[in-house]
């Protein structure tokens, strides 16, 4: 389950009047979208299998699967989450040991799954799975339950948490210690509540992007998201986006140097060369930057002025081996 409050675009339907019409500007949506009191946002089952399919099978081999966020699992596939859907698919060839989800009992109820919290554990390829329903459980990540079966029984976490929710859910699975893999905004690695665990190597990008999700209307909405892990990536593709060649070969309009004389680079283009501090945005960390020797330097977000006006965030990197 996603939970969305920022950078919202809703598809409108042809019949929907205009903008123009409804004397609004594209601004102003995408400000009352980051106010929305709802923010529940669903991830499609083509986006779960794109990017889990990219991982050797022995990473989910003989391991206990949780999906802790709103992972129902129904009689078919309408009433099914997407985590839940492919795991359940995929048990046998993955081989995983156990699946276990959560269902959230929220205001929202998506899949027609009641407003109960429940647990749904799945042992082994040929049971068919079990619901159970304890007393005042709600299914949310942080019920005491929840937090239970991730400390004593859980392998590896996947599932995409609300992203209003985001510091409290990073800070719980990262100290947890348990392997994940989920969907977070794509400004996480220039964010400051979550530049610590890239900067500490806690915390990387997944392979692939989340631009649209489903509403509790089973009308797509678009969000930036992207997945994060802590399982180990190869042969990541987006390292060809960086390039990294000597400073004196990167076009001038992709470097310039902020009042404090502090180098900022865009586009992903990085100096090889270059030995002091320098500027980067999220696009770099997400592309794999930190996995070519170079490391976060500030446990904070860097904020560069050209010409006494504020830029965009950034963060700072150094590079650390030739």
């Amino acid at each position: 389950m996603a939970k969305n409050k920022s950078e919202q675009e809703k598809i409108i339907k042809k019949t929907t009047p205009t903008l123009e019409e409804r004397g609004v500007t594209r601004q102003t949506l995408l400000h009352r979208a980051q106010r929305a009191d709802n923010d529940e946002f669903f991830t499609r089952y083509e986006d779960v299998e794109k990017e889990l399919d990219m991982y050797p099978k022995s990473v989910w081999k003989n391991k206990v699967v949780f999906c802790n966020c709103d992972d129902a699992v129904g009689n078919n596939e309408r009433t099914t989450s997407a985590f839940a859907l492919y795991f359940l698919k995929k048990f046998k060839e993955l081989g995983i040991k156990k699946l276990i989800c959560t269902h959230y009992g929220g205001k929202v109820d998506l899949f027609n799954q009641g407003p109960k919290g429940y647990i749904f554990t799945k042992n082994g390829f040929s049971e068919i799975g079990t619901k159970e329903y304890p007393k005042n459980y709600t299914g949310s990540f942080d019920d005491p339950l929840s937090l239970k079966i991730l400390r004593e029984d859980t392998d590896i976490v996947c599932t995409n948490p609300p992203f209003s929710r985001a510091i409290d859910y990073w800070r719980m699975i990262i100290e947890s210690g348990k392997k994940f893999l989920i969907i977070s905004n794509i400004t996480n690695p220039i964010t400051l509540a979550f530049i610590p665990y890239f900067k500490e190597g806690k915390a990387w990008a997944g392979y692939n992007r989340v631009d649209w999700y489903l509403t509790s209307k089973r009308e797509l909405t678009r969000a930036a998201g992207t997945w994060y892990t802590n399982i180990p990536i190869k042969n990541r593709q987006k390292y060809n986006h960086l390039k990294i060649i000597p400073l004196k070969d990167i076009p001038e309009k992709y470097k310039r140097y902020d009042d404090s004389k502090t180098l900022i680079v865009d586009n992903c283009y990085i100096p090889s060369d270059y030995k002091k501090p320098f500027a980067v945005s999220a696009r770099s960390i997400l592309n794999g930057l930190l996995e070519k020797g170079y490391a976060l330097i500030d446990d904070k977000v860097y904020h560069p002025c050209i010409n006494g006006k504020k830029c965009f965030a950034r963060v700072l990197v150094r590079k650390t081996s030739s």
